[in-house]
């Protein structure tokens, strides 16, 4: 078992001195589907490629422990799902990465086999280029609100991220609930203004690619 965790940036360097180097049967475990997806990997048939990637604790969970509900990143207290991949190699390979990775990113809740190329649309597609995205537009939002209503910065902040607490365990069906008529108008009117139309490209393999070549 060989672990190649260094930065997407290096890990075709990286992985050019070291895969040459393993003996027939060896597992190499990759942190991010970056890499494996951009053809970084070097090419042996004689070797396990696995790749394993952690959701990170979601926001709505049943943490008991102040410890637990602090352990934002995971891996220390709060329990969190990971992504596998079994890039190729043997079947019964499988299982034995999927203990490695729980043992990496524990404690962990639940894993999910994936392929190489659907963990690529979960990152960078779905949780940097749309969900880091729009959340750091919310904390421009949030210094924009401070600066033109004179509110104080606890005061906007409190506001907001009450709001998105409600708001989202309502959109991602954590709780049942509706929306206000004022607010679904102004979803209807606030959409349009801050996102393209076409912003849905952003999941089409192309730019997937595109984005995962940025980052390698």
């Amino acid at each position: 078992m060989v672990i190649l965790a260094v930065p997407d940036t290096v890990i075709g360097k990286v992985a050019a001195s070291v895969v040459p180097e393993v003996a027939a049967g060896t597992m190499v475990v990759v942190l991010d589907a970056a890499a494996p997806f951009a053809g970084h990997l070097p090419e042996r048939e004689d070797i396990t490629y696995f790749v394993t990637h952690p959701c990170h604790p979601p926001i709505f969970n049943n943490e008991t422990t102040e410890e637990g509900r602090r352990d934002h990143f995971g891996g220390v207290a709060a329990r969190q799902g990971v992504v596998n991949a079994l890039m190729q190699g043997p079947r019964h390979h499988y299982e034995l990465g999927d203990r490695i990775a729980r043992a990496i990113y524990a404690p962990v809740a639940r894993t999910y086999e994936v392929t190489v190329r659907q963990m690529a649309m979960l990152e960078p597609g779905l949780s940097e280029t749309v969900c880091a995205s729009l959340l750091s537009v919310m904390r421009e939002a949030l210094d924009e609100c401070v600066r033109r209503s004179g509110v104080s910065h606890e005061c906007a902040r409190d506001f907001l991220l009450g709001h998105m607490n409600i708001l989202g365990a309502v959109i991602f069906e954590e709780r049942e609930g509706a929306f206000s008529d004022a607010c679904n108008k102004a979803i209807e009117f606030g959409k349009p203004v801050l996102m393209r139309d076409d912003w849905k490209r952003v999941f089409e393999w192309d730019e997937i690619a595109a984005s995962i070549k940025r980052i390698t």
